[in-house]
């Protein structure tokens, strides 16, 4: 997809704040600082518009954005961010939850897992809530950039084995730094949304 015009179209934390523009949605989720501020920003072509941090927590709000009137990308809370609150961390993962089981438009969801590490008892718990409800997965292994290339195919084979992905899952290595596997990553999210290209 050629991506020029992206705005921020909601922030929310409620059902009632989420946008009523009636496009197909693709919701990010990972846990805290794993990079899905800078995934988002590397699809859209932008540096700064899905605000990054160098400290876990940051995005406590669902943020849609408007990808060229033709999805939203919506951008949900980190999990499993120590740091905060139980009470704080129910939160969010009520308002996460809320809108994976509930909302209509959702139409796929790229699970974000740190490519370097094997996937955590929190991944492990989204990954099976996930198939539960039987969402559309899409695994992005991120920071492919921070390994050797020879590397590469051996943490991805920890992370399909720890979380027990099935054949029809899709994991695609990702580099916000160095945007490899941002064409694949579109192609999938195309193939979702059913976008013909004109």
């Amino acid at each position: 997809m050629n991506v020029n015009n992206v705005c921020l179209e909601a922030v929310a934390v409620k059902k009632t704040q989420y946008p009523d523009a009636g496009l197909p949605e693709v919701a990010f989720v990972g846990k805290s600082n794993v990079g899905k501020s800078s995934l988002i920003n590397a699809m859209i072509n932008r540096k700064a518009l899905a605000r990054t941090s160098g400290s876990p927590g940051k995005t406590r709000t669902i943020n849609f954005y408007n990808v060229e009137d033709i999805l939203m990308f919506v951008d949900l809370p980190g999990y499993g961010y120590a740091k905060a609150s139980k009470s704080e961390q129910a939160k969010w993962g009520a308002m996460i939850e809320g809108y994976l089981m509930k909302r209509e438009f959702l139409k796929g969801i790229i699970l974000l897992i740190d490519i370097r590490h094997e996937p955590g008892e929190n991944d492990k718990m989204m990954y099976e809530w996930l198939r539960h409800y039987g969402h559309k997965i899409i695994i992005a292994a991120t920071k492919s950039d921070k390994l050797k290339r020879s590397q590469i195919n051996k943490h991805l084979s920890v992370i399909v084995k720890s979380l027990g992905l099935e054949k029809e899952d899709i994991i695609i290595p990702f580099s916000s730094e160095n945007k490899s596997g941002k064409d694949e990553l579109w192609e999938v999210i195309e193939n979702i949304i059913d976008y013909q290209v004109n």
